[in-house]
């Protein structure tokens, strides 16, 4: 049997040049794993990672989406916490509470921080802050007035559907709170009485409505070192935010641009702007610019008010004033259809979105917008209805009442040569007319004239 080669062979007290090769492996080997024990060791004493994220718009199905991939971001990256800086003056019960269910399921504890000084958080923002592990507030901000609101003429069954919205929505405030030892009471109140508070007040209430106050982000981060936080299903967490490394999320160009669609007011300008540009080109074919920004204009408004509620009842009366002041151009009525067109598009724009808690469609806004649509729609009418009065200035009409000079002697049995517009044709005239007269085109029989002479005392125009 063959022994292995004395290259391979390894003899303790004796170096052998073979051995010196694997030797030297050995140490790369116990090297590179002495290496990787100081990464985990490094990597376990890194910085703890903050999540922090703006938020300053009403509460829709986008926001929702943005809080979503805020707290998504913070659940993959490991951090510590997560900061929503809120701003809102309001906003969809709906989207809120998709927004408190995804912090509630978060692994990451949220914080909730309405700040800088003179912010607020109202409406559906208050519940948002009742929901969060941590809730803080900078000076000069308050929170509150979470009543829900109802759009529309009151009637004793809506007045009965708006007390029942009240009463869910108070009793999910209460239920928030005390999930997170909030004081109930105050919460309650909030949608009940609409009542708001501030910094101080949330404070200092027994028991508090938030946990803290701070004057801006690096300062909430100081605070939070070491608190002991009692998530939604009851577990305690301490945070450690001492030396965080802050990242901070914003939202995407999409996000930004659908916000910006889905405001009230927005969604109204685009509605109305749509509707002016689509008549403006059915009164004129081929312009093309105004019915391609009209429809684009109308398909963002139906984007938007897929997001907002909308009052199917206020757009038809927006269509039908449209209507009512394109009729007054066509069929004059002393006033009596333009009138109701603009009285139609006011009550359809006071109509056309239900109040979103805390932003609205104001009357400095659709007043202004109401009158402008209707100058706009009587300017355009009058002058396309006088262009359409004006004398045909092409072809064989456009050659009546024309000017020019006879060529050669004219008479009714004596057809001549005329010339006209710098063209010369074939010409008749009831009167005997000498060459050099000047004449008029009284009207046109295929390709001859039938003219008439000037009188004395008229000026012959322009040359022939």
């Amino acid at each position: 049997m063959r022994h292995a080669p004395r290259t391979w062979q390894l003899t303790i007290g004796r170096w052998h040049p073979a051995a010196c090769g694997g030797a030297v492996a050995l140490g790369l080997w116990l090297a590179s794993g002495a290496a990787v024990a100081t990464g985990l060791v490094q990597q376990g004493s890194e910085a703890p990672r903050v999540i922090v994220a703006e938020y300053d718009g009403i509460i829709h199905p986008i926001a929702a989406e943005f809080f979503d991939d805020v707290i998504a971001r913070a659940d993959a990256s490991g951090a510590v916490a997560s900061v929503i800086v809120l701003r809102t003056p309001g906003g969809l019960l709906e989207s809120t509470r998709t927004m408190v269910s995804r912090m509630i399921a978060a692994r990451t504890p949220v914080v909730v921080f309405v700040s800088p000084s003179g912010a607020r958080a109202a409406s559906a923002g208050f519940l948002i802050t009742l929901a969060a592990d941590v809730a803080a507030m900078s000076p000069g901000t308050h929170i509150g007035a979470a009543h829900p609101v109802a759009a529309g003429e009151q009637t004793p069954t809506s007045e009965v559907m708006s007390q029942k919205a009240t009463a869910d929505a108070a009793a999910y405030a209460r239920t928030l709170a005390e999930a997170r030892g909030r004081n109930t009471d105050l919460a309650a109140k909030a949608v009940t009485e609409s009542a708001a508070f501030t910094e101080r007040e949330a404070l200092s209430a027994q028991p508090p409505l938030i946990d803290l106050v701070a004057n801006d982000v690096d300062d909430l981060l100081r605070q939070l070192d070491g608190r002991e936080i009692r998530r939604f299903d009851g577990r305690r967490v301490t945070l450690r935010t001492e030396g965080a490394v802050v990242e901070r999320v914003e939202t995407t160009w999409r996000q930004t641009v659908l916000g910006a669609i889905a405001h009230p007011q927005v969604a109204y300008l685009l509605l109305t702007l749509g509707m002016l540009g689509l008549m403006v080109e059915f009164w004129n074919p081929g312009a093309l610019v105004p019915g391609v920004l009209g429809g684009l204009c109308l398909l963002l408004a139906f984007f938007a008010f897929q997001v907002l509620p909308v009052n199917l009842t206020g757009l038809l009366l927006l269509v039908f004033g449209i209507a009512l002041l394109g009729a007054e151009l066509m069929a004059p009525s002393f006033g009596v259809l333009g009138i109701g067109g603009i009285v139609a598009l006011l009550a359809g724009s006071l109509m056309i979105t239900r109040e979103v808690p805390g932003v609205r469609v104001g009357y400095e806004v659709i007043v202004p917008v109401v009158l402008a649509v209707a100058a706009i729609v009587l300017g355009l009418g009058r002058l396309a209805l006088r262009a359409q009065r004006v004398p045909t200035t092409t072809g064989a009409e456009g050659l009546i009442g024309e000017r020019g000079q006879a060529l050669s002697t004219l008479g009714p049995a004596e057809p001549g040569q005329v010339r006209v517009h710098g063209e010369i044709w074939r010409a008749v005239s009831s009167a005997q007319m000498p060459a050099g007269a000047w004449l008029r085109v009284a009207r046109v029989e295929g390709l001859t004239l039938h003219v008439e002479a000037l009188e004395p005392t008229e000026p012959p125009g322009g040359a022939p």
